[in-house]
């Protein structure tokens, strides 16, 4: 049951939108439509016309803000949100209510290119995220048991697909005919029916009691920070590709600057023409917009894959890890693609796969811990992953935008990334499968702690050596506990 009286049947074809997942699903559709409308919206304004060398660092105080509200304030408010009745759903009604009214504003900024697009599109997709971690707050809590977890998310995923596609047909019109102020409207009337249905979502208490030791344990077990680590690194790739290929279709790629640059001088020689010093480093032009169209189409495409292909490859793999293990390798031949192929074809590959990747990663991460973590919150857990993992987008994106790469170099970091990855998670596994504790790399607190340690050790003593207190031996933590031997 779903907790409200009502059985939901996940595996029909048909969703009934009065059930509390039909209500969460439609919520979602109207979420993901507006969302993809403020992207077209945005498509050929300043936000993307503007000198990509000139925006980096904009674009980088922007995505540092991002971070703040899932790095910081998240951790803070986010118990607190748990034992609210109806606490996640504020934040869904919250988030959508945001968007509403940053849309409505931009309908002056997207026609006239003024410089508030950048702050009011980044604050959009602040809400976009908060909204994200809601709804994997929510999602447990209407559905029947943790049996049909896994396929509410894959139905979801679906759904932000065909929601994507579905809006881009009246988007396009309107931005034909109309022009990005009309579009933005549209989503602004979207995201304003979106409240309405977010208000009908089931107001519930997603966890009344603070995490117990089982469920920390549960969470901090080997199995579950392995696979959380893999799905982090999931998207962490999708934010870097994102961006890589954000400034490669704003003209922003080097290699193909220089590469016309020795192509204009061989030309120049060939036909016996001066070259001037400008004419060689002359703007290579900006790709044509239908590219930012095949991009975003051909990722909306690798999502709805990996949504559909994931519970047919669960139920014949049986083993969560080996399809976390397939999408990290899915992942090293998107970068591949990018790498190699080079161009529109290289960059639309590289997304598509990507999208797979991150599509069927997340569902096979779920499996992972409703399997090692039966005790844990499923509502507080997935909310606490679904934070760290938009940290890891973020930055992922933070590096491709201070650091301009060309697409090629872009997707051999990727497809070096995903092996790290691929192979870290895979040595893991195989020191889970041995009853040993797998490898795993020192956190930020821990070096912190190293590096305060070694500056304390080198710093020479300036007290009298008189008044110095002979030295003790170094006691373990279990002894500072009162776990001394023959205690």
């Amino acid at each position: 049951m779903s907790g409200h009286g009502e059985p939901v049947r996940l595996l029909e074809p048909r969703i009934d939108v009065r059930s509390p997942f039909g209500r969460l699903a439609l919520t979602h559709v109207l979420s993901l439509a507006g969302d993809a409308l403020v992207a077209m919206s945005l498509a050929g304004t300043l936000f993307f016309d503007v000198d990509p060398s000139e925006a980096r660092w904009k674009i980088a105080l922007y995505l540092l803000f991002t971070m703040a509200p899932f790095a910081v304030v998240g951790p803070l408010i986010g118990p607190a949100m748990d034992r609210a009745r109806g606490g996640h759903r504020a934040v869904m009604v919250g988030s959508t209510i945001g968007r509403a009214v940053i849309a409505v504003l931009l309908i002056g900024p997207v026609g006239n290119d003024s410089l508030l697009l950048f702050p009011e599109a980044f604050l959009m997709l602040v809400m976009a995220k908060t909204y994200q971690v809601a709804k994997a707050a929510i999602v447990p809590t209407v559905v029947d048991g943790d049996a049909e977890l896994v396929d509410a998310n894959s139905k979801l995923q679906l759904l932000s697909g065909f929601a994507g596609f579905a809006a881009g047909i009246p988007g396009g019109l309107l931005l034909l005919l109309l022009g990005p102020s009309a579009v933005v409207f549209l989503a602004a009337v979207v995201f304003a029916v979106g409240v309405i249905a977010a208000l009908r979502v089931p107001s519930t208490t997603i966890a009344a009691e603070p995490a117990g030791d089982l469920e920390k344990a549960e969470l901090r077990s080997a199995g579950v920070l392995s696979a959380a680590s893999a799905m982090g690194t999931l998207r962490a790739v999708v934010g870097f590709v994102t961006f890589l290929l954000a400034f490669a279709l704003r003209g922003g790629d080097k290699v193909a600057q220089l590469g016309t640059a020795v192509g204009r001088l061989a030309g120049s020689e060939h036909v016996g023409q001066d070259m001037s010093p400008g004419d060689l480093v002359a703007p290579v032009g900006v790709p044509p917009a239908w590219h930012f169209g095949v991009i975003v189409a051909v990722s909306v495409a690798g999502g709805l894959a990996g949504a559909a292909l994931a519970p047919t490859a669960r139920r014949t793999i049986r083993n969560e890890e080996s399809l976390l293990l397939a999408a990290l390798g899915i992942g090293v031949a998107a970068g591949l693609a990018g790498a190699l192929l080079g161009g529109l074809a290289g960059q639309a590959t590289m997304a598509l796969l990507v999208a797979v990747a991150a599509s069927s990663g997340k569902q096979a991460f779920d499996a992972v811990v409703q399997r090692d973590a039966p005790d844990a919150n499923r509502g507080r857990s997935f909310a606490r992953f679904e934070s760290r993992f938009q940290v890891a987008w973020v930055l992922g994106a933070f590096i491709p935008v201070v650091i301009p790469l060309p697409t090629r170099i872009g997707g051999w970091f990727v497809s070096l990334l995903s092996v790290a990855a691929a192979v870290f998670f895979a040595l893991g596994m195989r020191a889970i499968g041995q009853g040993e504790a797998p490898p795993r790399l020192p956190t930020a607190r821990e070096v912190g702690r190293g590096v305060r340690s070694r500056v304390g050790s080198t710093r020479p003593d300036r007290r009298d050596p008189a008044r110095r207190p002979p030295s003790a031996p170094m006691t373990s933590t279990a002894d500072d506990d009162g776990d001394r031997p023959g205690q």
